[in-house]
C-alpha cells in the first residue's frame, strides 16, 4: 500500500519539462554497454593484477564443472567461436555465445562415473558437525597482552605473505623455480593492496555488531554495503545478494566456481575471532562460506579457521596439522585432498618431492580450486614446520594461488609465534599501514586492525556470558 502511493503520487505530482540536448541522460547508456563489454570481454581473458598471470574464466569455468562430475561437452563445443568472437571483438557473438555456455554448463549431465560422486556431498553446518568429534575449547586469556600481540602478529603475518604471494600467484613450480630461483625475501617492493581480505574486513564488520549472534545474512549485508567488486565464485555471489538472493542459494545459484579457493582464503578471521575453539571458528567459517561456496568449498575455510583457532592454544605446527585434518569428515573428497598431501609429507624428506606428487596429482583442477592449493597448504606448513622464512619460501614457490594460500598458512605461525618470530625484513618494509578497497576502510592501520579485532572478540565474548547467565536464571 505505502510502496503503491508513493508511486501514484510521484507521478501525480511530476511536471512535464523539455530536455535540452545536453540534460538529456542518452550517453550513459553508451558508458554502461562499454561496462558491460568489458566486463565479458575479461571473462575470456584477463591477467591478474598482481602478477600478470593469464587468466580465462569462461574456460575455467568449464573445468570446474567437470571436476564437480559434470559432462559439460556441450558447453566446450561453444569455446573456438568464442575465442574467435573475442578476437575479432565481435561483442554481439561474444554475448550471445557466453549466454549459451553458461545455459549448457547449468543444464550439464551427471557424469556418474566421474570420482566426485563417490564422495558424500556436504549441504549444511549440522550435517557437518555430526560426523566430526570436536575436542574441548582451549582455555584462552583474552585480557593478556601476548593475546593482543598474537592477533597482531596474526594480520602482519597474513598481510606480509599476501604482499609475498601476489607477485607469485597464477604459476606453477618450474615457472617459478626457473625464473627466480630461490624466494628469501621480497621480490619486488612490497605493498598491502590485496582483494583478499576484503571479505575478512567485511566478516569482522558484521561480527564487530553481532558478536557470536552473528548470522550468515549480517554478513552478506555487509558484502553488499562494503565491497564494490568480486571475482568468480565472490562475483556471482555479489550480483545474487543484490538480487536478494541470499546465504546459502547465493554461494549455489549459477555459481560454477562454489568450491574454488574464495572461502578457502578468508577462513583465519573465523579462527581469530574463535581463539582456542576450533568448533566455534569451523561454525562460523561454515557460514560465512556458504555466501559464495558450497560442500567443499566451505571445507576448505573451515579447515583454515580450525587451524588459526587452534594456534592460541599449540604451538607445534604439526600437531595444529594433523588436528585439524582429523576434524574433516573422512567421507568428503576435501579430506582425500589434504590427507593424500599429509601422507606425501610423511613419505619424503624433501618438500619439492611431496610437493611434485601433489601437483601432478591435482593438475586437473584449476589453480584457482581449493584442492591444489589445500596441497600446497599442508606441504608448507609440514616441511616449514614453524619456521616463518622456510614456510614461506616453500609455499610461494608451489605455485598456484600463492597470497591466498601463504596469508593462510602465516597468519597461524604469527599467532604461534608471535611478532618476534617474523624477521624484520618482513616487518620494515610492510610497517603500519594497511590499504584496501573497502568503503569506509581504504585506509587503515594493521595496529588499529588489531585493537577492533580484539575489541571485537572481547564484546563478544561478554555478549555470551550475558546470554549465557541469562538462560541459566
Amino acid at each position: 500500500m505505502k510502496a503503491r502511493q508513493m508511486e501514484i503520487n510521484l507521478m501525480k505530482n511530476a511536471i512535464p519539462r523539455l530536455l535540452s540536448e545536453e540534460e538529456q541522460t542518452w550517453n550513459t547508456i553508451k558508458q554502461v554497454e562499454e561496462m558491460e563489454d568489458q566486463r565479458l570481454k575479461m571473462w575470456w581473458y584477463s591477467e591478474v593484477p598482481g602478477s600478470g598471470a593469464p587468466e580465462r574464466l569462461i574456460i575455467a569455468a568449464m573445468q570446474d564443472m567437470e571436476n564437480r562430475g559434470l559432462d559439460v561437452t556441450a558447453a566446450e563445443s561453444w569455446i573456438d567461436p568464442g575465442l574467435k568472437a573475442w578476437k575479432a571483438e565481435d561483442m554481439e557473438s561474444l554475448h550471445r555465445i557466453t549466454a549459451r555456455i553458461f545455459r549448457e554448463l547449468f543444464q550439464a549431465p551427471q557424469n556418474r562415473k566421474d570420482p566426485y560422486w563417490s564422495y558424500e556431498e556436504f549441504q549444511s553446518w549440522e550435517q557437518y558437525a555430526d560426523c566430526v568429534s570436536f575436542p574441548k575449547a582451549y582455555a584462552v586469556d583474552i585480557e593478556d597482552n601476548s593475546f593482543i600481540d598474537k592477533i597482531h602478529a596474526g594480520w602482519l603475518a597474513q598481510i606480509i605473505a599476501g604482499a609475498i604471494g601476489t607477485a607469485m600467484e597464477g604459476y606453477t613450480t618450474d615457472q617459478l623455480l626457473k625464473t627466480f630461483g630461490e624466494v628469501k625475501n621480497y621480490l619486488r617492493k612490497p605493498n598491502t593492496f590485496n582483494d583478499d581480505i576484503t571479505y575478512e574486513l567485511a566478516f569482522l564488520k558484521a561480527f564487530s555488531e553481532k558478536g557470536y549472534e552473528i548470522t550468515a545474512a549480517d554478513i552478506a549485508d555487509e558484502w553488499v554495503a562494503l565491497i564494490p567488486f568480486g571475482w568468480s565464485a565472490e562475483d556471482i555471489a555479489l550480483r545474487n545478494l543484490k538480487l536478494g538472493i541470499y546465504p546459502p542459494e547465493s554461494g549455489i545459484r549459477s555459481n560454477p566456481f562454489y568450491e574454488w579457493i574464495g572461502a578457502q582464503m578468508r577462513g583465519a578471521i573465523c579462527g581469530m575471532v574463535a581463539p582456542g575453539n576450533p568448533k566455534e571458528a569451523a561454525r562460523l567459517a561454515w557460514m560465512d562460506g556458504s555466501i559464495s561456496h558450497y560442500n567443499n568449498g566451505i571445507i576448505g575455510e573451515v579447515f583454515n579457521a580450525m587451524m588459526v583457532s587452534m594456534a592460541f592454544g599449540e604451538k607445534n605446527v604439526r600437531k595444529i596439522l594433523i588436528q585439524s585434518i582429523d576434524l574433516i569428515p573422512e567421507t568428503s573428497e576435501y579430506y582425500q585432498v589434504i590427507t593424500f598431501a599429509l601422507h606425501q609429507c610423511q613419505q619424503h624428506h624433501k618438500w619439492l618431492d611431496a610437493w611434485r606428487i601433489c601437483e601432478e596429482k591435482y593438475a586437473r583442477y584449476n589453480w584457482i580450486h581449493a584442492y591444489p592449493n589445500a596441497a600446497a597448504e599442508v606441504i608448507a606448513l609440514w616441511y616449514g614446520n614453524g619456521n616463518f622464512n622456510e614456510t614461506m619460501e616453500i609455499i610461494a614457490l608451489a605455485g598456484q594461488d600463492v597470497d591466498c594460500n601463504a596469508a593462510q598458512v602465516a597468519t597461524v605461525l604469527g599467532i604461534v609465534l608471535e611478532s618476534e618470530g617474523i624477521d624484520d625484513k618482513w616487518k620494515k618494509p610492510i610497517g603500519d599501514d594497511l590499504d584496501t578497497y573497502v568503503r569506509g576502510m581504504k585506509k587503515m592501520t594493521i595496529s588499529g586492525l588489531t585493537e577492533w579485532t580484539v575489541q571485537s572478540i572481547k564484546r563478544a565474548k561478554e555478549g555470551e556470558q550475558l546470554n549465557e547467565n541469562s538462560r541459566n536464571r
